[in-house]
């Protein structure tokens, strides 16, 4: 499913708009050994991150992106097309963040989210906390990570 698809534009969208069993794809991101690298040197400089010869002799045979640095993509890829910006509010956290292979240069990924839950706050009516499931997938479509996102949207409408 494209953003396309989707009954209200991303720009539009409120606590309501978010159905769970939904599920949506976005973003392509081609990630480039300079990018890998760079980030890598900032983050997390571990030879398999920041040095090819040395990556190529290592255990995954060549160099590999950081895990942050996948995890960094895929927030913005949700942030563009599937992250509300009119009514997000904030985010409590990520469970089960899952590395699952290694990204490499020249890699393109995207994601797919599939809304799992929305429940309205008791305590605070007017938003909800929506729980996706995220993977990022490479042009194999290769899972190559995963976790399920928690985010508090305001809600279009309040309860009676």
């Amino acid at each position: 499913m494209s953003q396309s698809d989707f009954a209200v534009p991303v720009a539009d969208r409120h606590f309501e708009d978010y159905a769970p069993g939904r599920t949506e794809e976005h973003g392509s991101v081609t990630v480039t050994e300079d990018e890998i690298v760079a980030f890598a040197r900032r983050f997390d400089p571990q030879t398999m991150h920041t040095d090819p010869a040395a990556a190529a002799r290592g255990a995954f045979g060549g160099l590999i992106a950081s895990g942050w640095h996948t995890a960094a993509l895929t927030m913005r890829m949700i942030a563009d097309g599937w992250l509300t910006a009119t009514a997000s509010l904030a985010s409590p956290g990520v469970d089960e963040l899952r590395w699952i292979k290694p990204v490499r240069p020249g890699d393109t990924l995207r994601i797919r989210v599939t809304t799992v839950s929305a429940e309205r706050s008791r305590s605070k009516p007017d938003r909800g906390l929506v729980r996706s499931f995220v993977e990022v997938l490479n042009q194999r479509d290769e899972v190559v990570m995963s976790m399920i996102g928690m985010v508090l949207i305001r809600c279009r409408t309040l309860p009676p």
